[in-house]
Formats: structure tokens, C-alpha cells, sequence
């Protein structure tokens, strides 16, 4: 906002040069996002969480990755179980954080996979399991997730060897249920 059309009043005008405005490329992704396009609502949800085109804002962008999420986008699924998981914007919820990393690690995502991996070796929102989680590791690991890798080493210490190797052959047998969007 240029100087000589800043507000009067002082904390207006403090304001007013902290909060950006809502830019040209949010209007058009919002009208995007309305008509129901999930990639669209995905770009919306990046904006308010890391704040970058329009206000930092996570019950926003909760908000708009749950629209995406809801049709079945990965990206927005990932995200929707992370703020889910730290309670950003949404309550913190980790049956709800799990439901959606399972969604989004069915679809091929790396990350997703990840995290779902750590909710079952720490046994939030589903019970602990380490042959589970050692499989979603090895699954995020074949997708070149690299902390996969030194936590999958971690947790097979903690394993007898047929955990192990069960937990290796589920992963040899997994499939995506959709390549992620």
C-alpha cells in the first residue's frame, strides 16, 4: 500500500502494511475452487497454511484441503492428516490424521506413507504395530522418501526377524490403490 493512502488511524495503518491483500492469483484459484476443482482447492490450501499469497490462515486452508481431499486428491489428503496431527487448524486428531495419510499412502504418496508408518510405531490413532509400520516404511522408502530409510533401520532393531521379513514381503506385495494426484 503506497504511503500517502495509508489509513490515519495508526493501528489501521499497521495493519494495513502487515496483511497483504488477497492477490489477482487467489481470486482466480477461489473461483477455480467454488466450480469444484480440486486441484484448485489443493493451491488454496498451500496458500493459507504457508501464508505466501494471502494470510496465513490454517482453518483456512484445513478448510480447503478437506474440499480437495474429499475428492480423492493425495496431496491435500497428506496435508489435511499433518494439520490433523499437530491440530492446526483443525482439532488434533489422530484417528483423523491416520484416515487421511491411509488415503493418500494408498494413492502412491510418499510422504503419507511416511507419516502413516510413524502412527503405527507410535502407536497414535491406530495401535502400535512395527511390522506395519516397518512396511509403510520400506513402501515410502521405494519411493525415494530418505527418512524412510534410517527409520525403517531404527525400528527393524526393535523386531524379531520374522517381523521383519514379514513386513518386507507386505511391502514387495503392495500396490497403489489410484497413482496419487
Amino acid at each position: 500500500m503506497p504511503l500517502d493512502n495509508m489509513p490515519s488511524d495508526p493501528n489501521v495503518a499497521a495493519a494495513a502494511a502487515v496483511t497483504p491483500p488477497v492477490s489477482a492469483v487467489v481470486r482466480v484459484l477461489l473461483q477455480d475452487a467454488m466450480r469444484g476443482e480440486a486441484n484448485a482447492q489443493a493451491a488454496l490450501g498451500d496458500i493459507y497454511r504457508k501464508g505466501s499469497l494471502a494470510p496465513k490462515d490454517d482453518a483456512e486452508a484445513a478448510r480447503w484441503y478437506r474440499r480437495a481431499a474429499e475428492q480423492g486428491d493425495a496431496h491435500a489428503q497428506f496435508n489435511l492428516g499433518a494439520l490433523a496431527m499437530a491440530g492446526r487448524g483443525v482439532p488434533q486428531d489422530d484417528l483423523e490424521a491416520v484416515t487421511w495419510f491411509r488415503r493418500a499412502a494408498e494413492q502412491g504418496d510418499g510422504l503419507a506413507q511416511f507419516n502413516l508408518g510413524t502412527m503405527y510405531c507410535n502407536g497414535r490413532g491406530v495401535p502400535q504395530d512395527f511390522v506395519e509400520a516397518c512396511m509403510w516404511f520400506s513402501v515410502s522408502a521405494s519411493r525415494g522418501t530418505q527418512m524412510a530409510v534410517s527409520t525403517r533401520s531404527r525400528i527393524e532393531q526393535l523386531m524379531t526377524p520374522i517381523e521383519v521379513y514379514e513386513a518386507h514381503k507386505r511391502a514387495r506385495e503392495w500396490k497403489p490403490a489410484r497413482p496419487a494426484r
